[in-house]
């Protein structure tokens, strides 16, 4: 297998990070998002909606679309669950993960969109143009104010997102922080004790170095 990512961008990350926790040989190829490789007739012919990252198997298919991207190789190699199981457990991690996807690393790219000069007519990601809506920056903002609000809160009663284990919930609220934090220069607050904790024990994991 072969993704297709890129080092900067977030939305590869999840997927290299559960690669690791997984322990899977998965080939990583390079696409420059600043050289806008992603918009070349060679990747377009990989994934169409020209973003990262893609997930190629051994005989062609081509999966993009970072929550199918996990989906499947959890399924594929079960052995490490981070999806959960059985199914009760599987939804449970499903929702978690949805709403942090939503809430939070969401409320990140809109600010990150409508911000970023190199942006301009780029405001969604995709094959198509959208113009930049300043007006949404603030919004956004409140949006991932917000966003830590809930997750201290939900924290303080469980040691992991979705509950008592480290699952793609864990990945995907690991990933908004730092994207947050380097981004658009919003650490996780001051008196987010529960949050801190979370946030120590995960990033200290080896697979978040990925």
């Amino acid at each position: 297998m072969k993704l297709y990512q890129s080092k900067g961008s977030p939305n590869s990350r999840r997927v290299r990070i559960l690669i690791a926790e997984k322990g899977l040989d998965v080939e990583l190829v390079p696409v420059d998002l600043g050289a806008k490789e992603q918009f070349s007739d060679a990747y377009r012919a990989i994934n169409p909606r020209q973003v990262v990252p893609t997930l190629v198997l051994d005989n062609g298919t081509a999966i993009g679309e970072v929550p199918v991207i996990q989906r499947y190789l959890d399924e594929v190699h079960p052995e490490v669950p981070l999806l959960g199981s059985p199914p009760e457990e599987r939804a449970i991690v499903g929702m978690w993960d949805r709403r942090v996807e939503t809430e939070g690393f969401a409320s990140v790219m809109e600010a990150i969109r409508n911000t970023v000069a190199g942006l301009k007519d780029r405001a969604i990601a995709g094959p198509h143009n959208y113009a930049q809506i300043p007006d949404l920056i603030e919004r956004s903002k409140q949006r991932v104010a917000n966003f830590y609000s809930d997750l201290e809160s939900r924290l303080q009663t469980a040691p992991f997102v979705a509950g008592e284990k480290f699952t793609v919930a864990d990945i995907t609220t690991l990933v908004t922080i730092d994207f947050a934090t380097n981004a658009i220069s919003m650490p996780i607050p001051d008196g987010a004790a529960a949050t801190k904790d979370w946030y120590q024990k995960v990033s200290s994991r080896p697979s978040a170095q990925a």
